[in-house]
């Protein structure tokens, strides 16, 4: 970000105030520790002036909100092992989880504890900036269209700084090609949601710009990256045995259901898997989605057995994506999944697994989430109970294929925030070389289920995905954070104990500079007068 036109970045201002604070320190030993998303420490306990310059110097921008809790922990951790006078910490005060305080004052409030003296100096900062912080499509029907075509409305929020007014005008591209344009003004701290309407008959790339009036504080939230992704029919599986999915599942239009007529070819990898078996135990069925009907997951067999009974549901999370609009009362069980002995939910849950409805003696629903990869266990068998002859059972099946549909990508995209690209499923034990903006190229390699994850995003830009010498992906990450857009700054930083609040300060901190350059200074002014005037003496004598 910069505060005027022309004028200097942040980083850059900050890089300078390090510099002088490096200078009136020395020759005490400094660390310097950068915050981005994450922390990183940059250089030893050192007096070296050019190791402490040279980790400057090769300090760069990402285009991340910052973590400061996290700067500050490695700070407390490095505290464990040396002796540490004081923290000075240089920055804008633009953090993520900024709130507001009973007297109106911004303020960032981090869970750490500070076992030494931490002095905040705030640059002094005064932005106008207006960004995009939403990007996504949704679309418009789950039938494809007779052309081929599928429409879609995309959704593009603008949010503008809360200190002055900004104006421009937003364009939506796709493929390159410009098919809308729209003006937008906001009022300090307004935002606004466009909408646009397309059509797409394949694979589509959208590309939001604002194009400002006059000066805009941060460039990188400028442009949003949006790919549409070819629509086509959902690949279910459902065992011939599940007469009841069977049939609920053959309401819904635009889906495929297997196995089908013994001709019938079947894909490597479905959308949705609808078994009584568990993964483990069909390890040749691929799906992105899972419904596991009447099996306790192999993990949890000594926690939870099944008892012959009567089980009523007791509780169940109604926001669940599973089980919205499900009405679970009065639903009577024979299957009756009872906890072991001195076995508690909180044991489930370390095991990875979130529990979605409850019975008298156990879990009944149980929800895990893996990258690339979701499964949902019901630990009954609903053919005995009597959920399928409830509206409620209609309402699950629909559920269980919109989920997918959002794991798929075809009923809504998101534009990818920078930071770390999504899970992709490629090919399995596959290399791959991905190339992105101002980052050298990297290799990752995928596992025996064919996920690519934890590929860094750290710049605002196109990503490529290459198996070898072919483009398999292009990834465009964008932004996308309200607050980074703001430029909001905190004034104050409150850590665990709360009456340690550290305050901001716009002024240079004061630091302790060494006294010894000076008393040399002094004593060879001295030494030198005394020189003169003994030799001038001399002179006298000698005439």
């Amino acid at each position: 970000a910069i505060d005027s036109p022309d004028g200097p970045t942040r980083l850059e201002r900050a890089r300078e105030r390090v510099e002088t604070l490096i200078e009136s320190t020395l020759p005490d030993r400094i660390c310097l520790i950068a915050v981005s998303d994450s922390a990183r420490q940059m250089t030893e306990f050192t007096n070296n002036k050019r190791i402490l310059k040279d980790a400057l110097d090769k300090l760069t921008v990402r285009d991340v909100s910052s973590n400061l809790a996290d700067g500050l922990r490695m700070a407390q951790a490095l505290a464990r092992r040396e002796t540490i006078a004081n923290v000075v910490l240089v920055s804008d005060g633009n953090f993520s989880g900024l709130d507001t305080s009973a007297n109106g004052d911004v303020i960032a409030p981090v869970d750490v504890e500070l076992p030494f003296e931490l002095q905040y100096e705030k640059l002094d900062t005064s932005a106008r900036n207006m960004g995009i912080t939403a990007f996504n499509a949704r679309r418009q029907t789950a039938i494809l269209a007779d052309d081929g075509l599928t429409p879609w409305n995309v959704f593009v929020r603008i949010d503008g700084s809360p200190g002055s007014e900004t104006s421009g005008e937003v364009l939506l591209e796709q493929d390159g090609q410009e098919i809308g344009r729209q003006p937008i003004a906001l009022e300090p701290g307004q935002s606004k949601r466009l909408v646009y309407s397309l059509e797409a008959s394949g694979v589509s790339s959208l590309v939001a710009r604002i194009v400002t009036d006059g000066f805009d504080g941060l460039d990188s939230d400028n442009v949003a990256y949006l790919h549409l992704p070819v629509s086509r029919s959902l690949m279910i599986w459902c065992d011939t045995e599940l007469d009841s999915y069977r049939h609920a599942l053959a309401v819904f239009p635009n889906i495929v259901v297997y196995p089908g007529p013994p001709a019938t070819v079947q894909p490597d990898v479905f959308d949705l898997a609808i078994t009584e078996t568990t993964e483990k135990a069909n390890s040749n069925l691929e799906a992105s989605v899972r419904l596991v009907v009447g099996q306790i997951p192999e993990d949890l067999s000594r926690l939870i057995t099944t008892r012959t009974g009567n089980s009523p549901v007791v509780d169940w999370n109604r926001s669940s994506l599973l089980l919205q609009h499900v009405n679970l009362d009065n639903i009577q069980i024979t299957d009756e999944p009872v906890r072991g002995d001195d076995v508690l939910d909180q044991h489930v849950r370390e095991a990875g697994y979130e529990i979605l409805a409850t019975g008298r003696f156990g879990p009944l629903v149980l929800a895990r989430h893996a990258p690339g990869r979701q499964a949902y266990y019901l630990l009954f068998h609903t053919d005995r109970s009597t959920l399928p002859y409830r509206v409620g059972f209609p309402i699950l099946v629909k559920n269980s294929i919109d989920i997918t549909q959002h794991a798929a990508g075809l009923a809504e995209v998101q534009g990818q925030p920078t930071r770390v690209l999504r899970p992709r499923t490629l090919e399995a034990n596959q290399t791959y070389t991905v190339t992105g903006p101002d980052v050298a190229d990297q290799t990752f390699r995928t596992g025996p289920d064919g996920v690519l994850s934890g590929i860094p995003a750290p710049r605002v830009g196109l990503y490529r995905i290459n198996d070898s010498d072919r483009l398999v992906a292009t990834v465009g990450a964008s932004v996308l954070d309200a607050g980074e857009s703001s430029l909001a700054a905190a004034d104050e930083i409150v850590p665990r104990d709360e009456e340690l609040r550290v305050t901001a300060s716009t002024t240079m901190i004061d630091t302790d500079r060494p006294l010894w350059p000076t008393l040399a200074w002094i004593a060879f002014v001295v030494l030198l007068v005394e020189w003169w005037y003994f030799q001038s003496n001399t002179v006298r004598v000698a005439r």
